[in-house]
């Protein structure tokens, strides 16, 4: 599949023009809401006709990201090389802000690996949302067994790896705007040493699509001043202990969320 940006770096230009709608509606969520929505909903009927496939998937995830550079939100993304010279499937782990990271990055991801999530399990039971999260083959967690939700990220993370398929998870157990390590827990870890293949550490400042409340959670705010910044690190065996590796993680995390101002605890 041809790569459809190649660079180390991507910043979106600051000639980038703000859609109409987006400024009709003087500022609300409204235009961007209806047509995310839109987005997923064709992503949805091609499902249902059998005619979505990688192309399609990454069509999605460009779609929605240049609604968000449409309603005036800015991207900052490094380390894309640590991606491109990938040569084989990686654990990518990463802390979680929003919807933007598991729903518009992987269009710079895809052309270069295949890939798939962990992700809760209620998200596959959407009658439209359901669908096109289930086209990668996620691994689907409870979160209410820990210890269940780690045997079945192992065994179905060692299984997707083997196959040549990189997962991306994160461990924080909800998406947060502040950073606490001790709620990261070290799950990468213990999958890339299980399967044998590198961790890349990721570390986004999404906070630009801020979360809602309850059943509305997907369809927060927008907090237009705020900048999108991703980083991919280098990917690393795990050649130490789990814990010496999962302090690096963590450190590679901590160190450029405080750099974007992100309150770490």
């Amino acid at each position: 599949m041809q790569p459809l940006f190649t660079e180390s770096e991507y910043h979106t230009s600051e000639n980038t023009p703000r859609y109409w709608g987006d400024r009709v509606v003087l500022n609300s969520r409204v235009y961007f809401m209806l047509h995310y929505i839109a987005i997923i909903t064709r992503a949805r009927l091609l499902i249902a006709l059998n005619r979505f496939n990688a192309a399609q998937f990454i069509r999605t995830n460009l779609s929605i990201f240049r609604l968000i550079e449409g309603c005036n939100g800015r991207f900052h993304i490094s380390g894309l090389n640590n991606i491109h010279d990938c040569a084989g499937p990686v654990v990518i782990v990463s802390n979680h802000m929003s919807n933007i990271e598991s729903n518009s990055l992987a269009w710079f991801i895809r052309p270069h690996m295949k890939m798939t999530y962990v992700v809760k399990a209620t998200l596959l039971k959407f009658p439209i949302f359901g669908p096109v999260v289930a086209y990668v083959n996620p691994i689907p967690v409870g979160r209410t067994n820990p210890r269940q939700d780690l045997q079945t990220v192992l065994e179905e993370g060692v299984k997707r790896l083997k196959e040549g398929v990189s997962v991306i998870l994160f461990p924080q157990s909800t998406r947060s705007h502040e950073f606490i390590p001790a709620q990261f827990n070290s799950l990468g870890v213990k999958l890339a040493r299980k399967a044998n293949v590198p961790i890349l550490p990721m570390a986004v400042k999404t906070d630009f699509w801020g979360n809602g409340r309850f059943f509305w959670r997907d369809f927060g705010p927008l907090n237009r001043d705020e900048p999108i910044y991703v980083t991919f690190g280098e990917p690393f065996m795990i050649e130490d202990s789990n814990k010496q590796a999962h302090e690096r993680v963590l450190e590679f995390i901590q160190y450029h969320l405080e750099r974007w101002g992100v309150p770490v605890k």
